[in-house]
């Protein structure tokens, strides 16, 4: 083997999700003369199809829908593609991938990566999926952990020797995130998203699902709405909990209070609005969101979990709450409100951590040192 080396990225799905973002992170910070990426999704197309095709690389889609029952159908194809286009690596991100292309390049004599951000409160319950992901921890010859929790999982529960894994935490794209000098780039976005000029505006970045913990951010929101008027609460995505928590934010008489903006295509625009995000999840790998709003500047306070613990301080970089301490989340919300000197240092501080150790480009020159490492391994 020899560069540019053939590297294929399978992942589920190409909806939204900070996997689809690490993807595409690695794509556009590869090293041309080193390496050649192409992208298989296991089905559908979704938001960050177009984005990959306008990087100029490969993007194939095995099946136009997804239920694991489409296995049978979706293995032939991916061997197929690894057939046809005798790839040197293949990279795998998310559950199914993470099952379905270790063991096919285990059939193509192919080096095989797994990229690990799953938290153990989302591994499938099924015992037969299980079964199947530590199989494919297993067969992979390397598996990137996106947290320390994450490896420890991985080792202690998977059984991966600890030499197998190595702990890559995300990254954001600084050239997407830098802060805007200009004032009237906030009073206009505010302006499109019917946010008062003069307003606190606390966010919520996430998927409407269980894990980001939205009940408790309207809780939060609750308790401070009645302590500052002028404060208004967005929410910044979609998922199947939404019609729930719209519901309960009409119950609690937030309704005029509460935001919800659906998906959101530029973070920036959103982060250029706000005057403090608040992220409660109840467990997290490292998350692109809390990064980012750093990197805006925008100040955090966010549950004192996993990647987020082990990348940020708290009451320096951030303020870290127990994810399920409501009153702890109301204090330090209304903190930061109150008093904009101290959010505004805590906010350089955090942003200045992310600018220096966590920026995309940086992530992905730590992923293609382990793709050199892992081929020259193979090659001797």
């Amino acid at each position: 083997m020899a560069p540019p080396y053939r590297i294929l990225h399978v992942i589920d799905h190409l909806g939204t999700g900070g996997a689809q973002e690490v993807v595409c992170q690695l794509i556009k910070y590869r090293q041309g003369r080193l390496f050649e990426p192409e992208v298989a999704t296991l089905y559908g197309f979704g938001h960050y199809w177009q984005v990959l095709r306008d990087c100029g690389v490969p993007v194939y889609s095995l099946m136009p829908f997804g239920f694991w029952r489409a296995f049978p159908i979706m293995a032939p194809r991916l061997l197929g593609l690894m057939s046809r286009r005798r790839y040197d690596l293949v990279h795998s991100h998310l559950l199914g991938a993470n099952i379905l292309a270790p063991p096919l390049a285990v059939l193509r004599r192919t080096v095989s990566l797994t990229h690990d951000q799953v938290h153990d409160d989302v591994r499938p319950r099924s015992l037969i999926l299980r079964g199947l992901d530590h199989l494919a921890v297993r067969l992979s010859h390397h598996v990137i952990a996106g947290s320390d929790s994450i490896r420890a999982y991985v080792c202690r529960v998977e059984k991966a020797p600890a030499s197998k894994v190595t702990v890559i935490h995300n990254g954001v794209d600084l050239e997407q995130l830098y802060p805007e000098t200009d004032p009237t780039v906030r009073e206009k976005w505010r302006r499109i998203w019917g946010l008062p000029a003069d307003a606190l505006v606390v966010g919520g970045i996430g998927r409407l699902h269980y894990q980001k913990n939205f009940p408790l951010f309207l809780e939060v929101a609750a308790e401070v709405s009645a302590k500052f008027p002028q404060a208004v609460f967005v929410i910044a995505g979609d998922g199947p909990d939404r019609a729930s928590l719209e519901e309960l934010s009409r119950k609690s008489g937030l309704a005029s209070k509460i935001h919800f903006l659906g998906f959101v295509k530029e973070l920036r625009e959103l982060y250029l609005v706000l005057d403090l995000l608040l992220f409660p999840s109840r467990f997290e790998g490292t998350p692109l969101t809390v990064l980012g709003a750093l990197a805006m500047g925008v100040p955090v306070v966010a549950s004192r979990v996993d990647g987020i613990a082990e990348t940020l301080e708290n009451d320096r970089d951030a303020l870290l709450v127990d994810p399920e301490d409501k009153e702890l989340f109301v204090r330090q919300v209304g903190r930061l409100l109150a008093d904009r000197d101290y959010a505004r240092q805590l906010a350089k501080t955090g942003q200045d951590k992310v600018r220096r150790h966590y920026s995309a480009e940086a992530m992905v020159r730590q992923v293609e040192a382990l793709y050199l490492q892992l081929l020259e391994n193979k090659h001797l």
